[in-house]
């Protein structure tokens, strides 16, 4: 962990954190303690940054495909639009897709949401993968929509695409991508639910 900080290195750094946490608590508590918080432990990888070559990988694509989603619901708007590559061309402005709007920050919060959500409220152990991929498309759609929200409205504000809206567009589509999660999970728990003959 010390070398880690000392070369920079925050990924190594925050890993061997977790693992000298994991190595105490089995020195202090035993074996028996860390298979009971195997769970919780787990969830603290999330708080780990994803390297920098891995994240660069990821997100590009994610735009790309923020992109052309936006750009196909923008066209069943009849709002004109011409996508080059992660750039929208609208009758009146060029809206970027730049990496901060590819949706990983949210993609990454939501799953860790989506893990601790069924782990509090579904004892079922398959229903913790099940969420956590559902929240890939959750993810992916809101951010798709938030960006196309945000081509409309600006074609009449423009100055609404940056700042404050901008930044509160976000968090309200966030918190429309949580209430899907929970709603795919009521709808999951209704039809895996099982027959009384």
């Amino acid at each position: 962990m010390i070398l880690g900080f000392l070369g920079a290195d925050f990924f190594v750094a925050r890993t061997a954190f977790v693992l000298a946490l994991i190595s105490v608590i089995w020195t202090l508590a035993g074996f028996r303690v860390v298979k009971s918080l195997a769970f919780p432990l787990f969830l603290l990888l999330f708080m780990i940054r994803i390297p920098l070559f891995l994240y660069q990988q990821m997100t590009f694509p994610l735009q790309l495909l923020a992109s052309k989603l936006a750009a196909g619901s923008l066209e069943v708007l009849n709002l004109p639009v011409l996508r080059d590559g992660n750039i929208l061309e609208l009758p009146t402005q060029k809206l970027q897709v730049i990496e901060a709007c590819s949706g990983i920050r949210s993609l990454l919060s939501l799953s860790f949401l989506s893990l601790a959500y069924s782990y509090m409220f579904d004892k079922r152990v398959w229903m913790r993968p099940v969420l956590f991929v559902a929240t890939i498309p959750i993810a992916i759609l809101a951010n798709a929509l938030r960006i196309t929200i945000t081509g409309v409205i600006s074609e009449y504000k423009p100055e609404w695409a940056e700042g404050f809206f901008h930044t509160f567009e976000g968090w309200l589509l966030f918190m429309v991508a949580l209430v899907s999660l929970v709603v795919c999970h009521s709808l999951i728990s209704r039809f895996m639910r099982p027959s009384h003959v």
